[in-house]
């Protein structure tokens, strides 16, 4: 019933000097010393798998067994700590996402050791049954459950990272993935069949073993091409959803249980491991094949070849660059989203993206498929002249001026096979925006007529885009520019009311200073328009992008009077005042007082040095209005009708044209209205109407 335990020691110590090759080469990173825990530990359950398969005495299998069950589960939170951090741009913010999970992934193993220890699983020779049965307990089934989930998260968060990778970096990590894809393959198939027959043959961790080798050929293969570096991505929320480990996984299980069903129905199980073991390498083989650029590419060419159709579809490219690009609020996410898709679309590793300064006249990297974005930011190099003439995509080999050699040495190739490099120029009408360079392509397939004029057309939206968004960012820019000129123009008109009102209290003072009630009404004045320029420095303090508006209980026919005493008369004016009893209003009583003091400084401007100014109050059908009447100078009907609202129009020589444009916001923002009758050289009435709520009712 034994087995030659040869190959799993064998295992064991490819996986020790794998570990010790991830940290000596990469000892600052802590999914290097993620992974090298793991390997220690896969070469540790190999070596008890080893040993299960030597011993012969049922006591000390059952031992062993259990002890390389609860291995498995710890496993587990080991490597999906890996899995969160390996080549994640925000591997610190990832892993705090996991943390939990992880956390308990390391504690239930201990717990289940701890409190289930020799009652986890049963080995029992079954007669006519050429290998001992493990049999699990309850508690051994949910292990083993808790073990298929963790594997399962384990691949989709490495499947994450690896869809969210392309070109040259997709390339670099490719073997890793695919090395731990078959180790925890092999683990899935052998916890799937535990999981279907409540146990497994003893003989089952040979598969385990065999993926486990496997697997280590692979990451071996990995660790030549790139010694495991890293790269740096952030992979989308949304791959979740449309995971290929969930879908493999699942139709992986579901063909099992069918199979299982099957077997069941005709008596027995004894070629059904082989079964369930061919249709895993038969799902693993598929993967690989799937992962393959070049095979991928070759049934691209036979399907055009032999179904005569177009060599790509324009309407699905046209799409896909669309929903990538829309959502672009700048340079870099534009550049990195047509990058990707110029990679995916035309099987080209290294696709980088050269923005033009025109000022400094040098390019520098936007985005690459081949550099990390972090280590390229600083990239920026003069071009000599001559670049800018370049109106069509070109073979950046044949290009002898100085500027090719430049830009051969910026963009240099990684595979020499991956045939000539590609250059196309980023042209919005006359303005040249940068340059695309193609490099690295699958199997150095040279580009055909077809290819290099969509990639002109790609070249072109792309420098569309980017002008658009130049053009937006200009047009923002100015319109925060225009936004903070009408604002400051706002609290400049309500400091000049101020002023004003200070003025004319010391234009009277000489003439009425022996006048003790004068006195008194002036230092009145005086202090209520200090407190008018605190509030405007209060709301400057406190300015947004709406108008601020602070209801409370307001007596109309109070601000109103508090208004004309602050003017504290004007000889030669005379105010008529004709104030009926009004309701309170749930209203912003400064504000009020803002827009009645500036129609009443409008009134005086217009009368001149002698004239009549009626204020009057009433109220009617819900309602309540104040008017202002003068018989000054008065405004012709296209200013009263084109300009009078709108700001920075005035007839005034010193005036700013901000007044009645603010008196219209403030009015409108209590959702009431102001209403203007004029005519020329007879006077002006404005009138101010403002609802009464149920509350001020």
């Amino acid at each position: 019933m034994t087995s030659e335990p040869t190959l799993a020691f064998i295992a064991a110590g490819f996986s020790t000097a794998l570990a010790a090759a991830a940290v000596l080469r990469n000892r600052r990173s802590g999914a290097a010393w993620w992974f090298a825990l793991g390997m220690v530990g896969l070469a540790v359950d190999s070596g008890l798998s080893g040993i299960c398969l030597s011993v012969v005495d049922l006591d000390k299998l059952a031992h062993w067994q259990e002890s390389s069950l609860i291995l498995k589960a710890f496993l587990v939170a080991i490597w999906l700590g890996f899995a969160v951090t390996y080549s994640r741009g925000d591997a610190v913010e990832s892993f705090r996402r996991w943390r939990v999970l992880i956390a308990i992934g390391c504690v239930l193993p201990v717990i289940a050791w701890l409190g289930f220890r020799g009652q986890l699983l049963e080995v029992v020779a079954r007669p006519n049954f050429p290998d001992f049965w493990v049999s699990l307990s309850d508690s051994g089934k949910v292990i083993n459950v808790l073990i298929l989930v963790g594997t399962v998260l384990v691949l989709m968060n490495l499947e994450r990272t690896f869809r969210s990778a392309v070109g040259t970096m997709q390339w670099r990590i490719k073997f890793l993935i695919l090395g731990l894809t078959v180790i925890f393959g092999a683990r899935i198939y052998a916890r799937s069949q535990a999981l279907v027959f409540s146990g497994h043959a003893n003989a089952l961790g040979e598969v385990e073993i065999i993926g486990l080798l496997v697997g280590c050929v692979l990451l071996g293969i990995g660790y030549l091409r790139s010694g495991f570096g890293q790269i740096d991505v952030y992979p989308s929320h949304a791959v979740l959803h449309t995971s290929i480990t969930v879908m493999l996984v699942g139709g992986y299980l579901f063909v099992i249980g069918v199979l299982a069903q099957i077997v069941a129905h005709y008596g027995g199980a004894t070629s059904f491991q082989l079964e369930a073991f061919l249709v895993l390498v038969a799902i693993a083989l598929l993967a690989v094949l799937l992962l393959s650029e070049k095979i991928r590419q070759r049934i691209r060419r036979f399907v055009s070849r032999h179904f005569s159709r177009p060599q790509y579809d324009f309407r699905r490219i046209w799409t896909e660059f669309t929903q990538s690009t829309s959502s672009a609020i700048d340079d870099p996410a534009l550049c990195a989203a047509s990058a990707e898709l110029i990679s995916e679309t035309f099987n080209v590793l290294s696709v980088s993206i050269w923005l033009f300064d025109e000022e400094r006249n040098n390019l520098s990297l936007e985005a690459s498929t081949s550099r990390s974005r972090s280590a390229t930011d600083d990239y920026g190099f003069p071009i000599g002249p001559g670049f800018t003439s370049v109106r069509k995509a070109f073979d950046l080999e044949k290009i002898k001026e100085p500027w090719g050699e430049t830009l051969r040495h910026v963009s240099e190739t990684q595979f020499s096979e991956g045939g000539n490099r590609i250059g196309v120029p980023l042209l919005a009408g006359d303005r040249y925006l940068g340059i695309i360079i193609l490099a690295d392509r699958v199997s150095g397939v040279a580009y055909t007529f077809e290819e290099l004029e969509l990639l002109e057309c790609i070249a072109d939206q792309v420098a569309s885009s980017l002008l658009n968004l130049r053009l937006a960012k200009a047009i923002m820019l100015g319109k925060e520019l225009e936004a903070f000129q009408t604002i400051s123009a706002f609290f400049v008109h309500d400091l000049k009311n101020a002023a004003s009102t200070l003025k004319l209290t010391l234009q009277n003072l000489p003439v009425h200073f022996d006048d003790p009630e004068f006195r008194q009404d002036t230092l009145r004045s005086i202090g209520a328009t200090t407190d008018r320029i605190n509030q405007i420095i209060e709301r400057l303090g406190t300015l947004g992008t709406r108008l601020d508006v602070r209801p409370g209980p307001v007596d109309l026919n109070g601000v109103v009077e508090q208004a004309i005493e602050n003017l504290n008369g004007v000889p030669g004016i005379e105010f008529a005042k004709q104030f009926e009893p009004l309701p309170k209003l749930l209203a912003d009583g400064e504000q009020l007082r803002s827009v009645v003091t500036n129609l009443l400084l409008n009134a005086r401007d217009a009368v001149g040095e002698h004239g009549r100014i009626e204020i009057k109050t009433g109220a009617q059908d819900g309602w309540v209005a104040v008017s202002v009447s003068d018989d000054g100078c008065g405004m012709t009907p296209s200013f009263l009708r084109d300009s009078l609202f709108r700001p920075f129009k005035t007839t005034k020589k010193k005036g700013l044209g901000i007044g009645m444009f603010q008196s219209r916001m403030i009015i409108e923002a209590h959702h009431g209205s102001i209403r203007a009758k004029s005519e020329v050289g007879k006077g002006t009435t404005f009138q101010v109407l403002l609802p009464l709520t149920s509350e001020s009712q």
